[in-house]
């Protein structure tokens, strides 16, 4: 979808081929964690569901539609129901509206408001509407992790380029984590914004000339879910909120 074409992951490591959230859910998986996978379409989890089995873990897939209210509550019910409360969420959601736009329809005034309202759906209110199912038990118990998978976009409001999604609400994702952060870390519950400042490793990314050229910019994911599960395992008397990956040759963004 993001590239107009097939691309052909069948020689991409089982690691990386469903990107960031396939990566942190091994990796939790093999730490022992029975494993929820969120998808709008339980079929796109399908290949992640098989891996995660074949590796000697455990999940389930939910169907969860993040610009639905009710879906959301009707996700949650059924996890609770099967699996219980949840002790980590990984809040980890793409979108792809504005990458199509052509070079001439840069600038906001071009943006349709569609557009803008499911980059909101997503970065925004999602993440509020996630974090409302899973905090009250979470404070009930004491303890708990909630991470957020976000950009270098969050760190302050930048233009959108051509190919680029409509990252504007990512700052509010950031600015949710840091209220969350404020509002109850006193209750047990690691909140943390993780900034995923580069080009992450996939199908696509591995043809971009830019990689070709300078593979050292390519993120692995398997590495970025290592940090995930870092912040997870931290003490409580050193917690990190904001943890910022970038690749060695990339200046960070700011």
């Amino acid at each position: 979808m993001a590239h107009g074409t097939f691309l052909d992951d069948s020689d991409i490591p089982v690691g990386v081929r469903w990107g960031v959230g396939g990566a942190v859910a091994q990796k939790f998986a093999a730490e022992g964690f029975f494993t929820v996978l969120t998808t709008r379409t339980a079929s796109n989890a399908a290949g992640l569901s098989d891996a995660i089995q074949e590796q000697g873990g455990d999940c389930m897939t939910v169907e969860l539609d993040l610009v639905s209210e009710e879906s959301v509550s009707n996700a949650f019910a059924t996890i609770r129901d099967q699996a219980g409360d949840p002790d980590v969420l990984i809040y980890n959601a793409g979108y792809l509206e504005g990458r199509d736009l052509p070079p001439e329809k840069e600038l906001l005034e071009h943006i349709e408001v569609e557009m803008f309202d499911t980059a909101q759906h997503i970065a925004s209110r999602g993440p509020f509407l996630v974090a409302k199912e899973v905090l009250p038990a979470m404070r009930k118990k004491g303890e708990g992790t909630f991470l957020f998978s976000n950009n270098n976009k969050s760190l302050r409001g930048r233009k959108r380029y051509t190919g680029e999604s409509l990252y504007y609400p990512r700052v509010m994702m950031r600015t949710l984590a840091q209220v969350l952060t404020e509002e109850y870390s006193e209750h047990g519950i690691h909140v943390a914004n993780v900034v995923i400042d580069g080009l992450i490793d996939s199908p696509g990314t591995r043809t971009l000339p830019k990689a070709l050229d300078n593979p050292d910019i390519v993120m692995n994911p398997v590495k970025i879910a290592e940090a995930f599960y870092y912040l997870h395992t931290q003490d409580k008397s050193c917690w990190t909120h904001e943890l910022q990956l970038t690749p060695h040759p990339t200046m960070p963004a700011y």
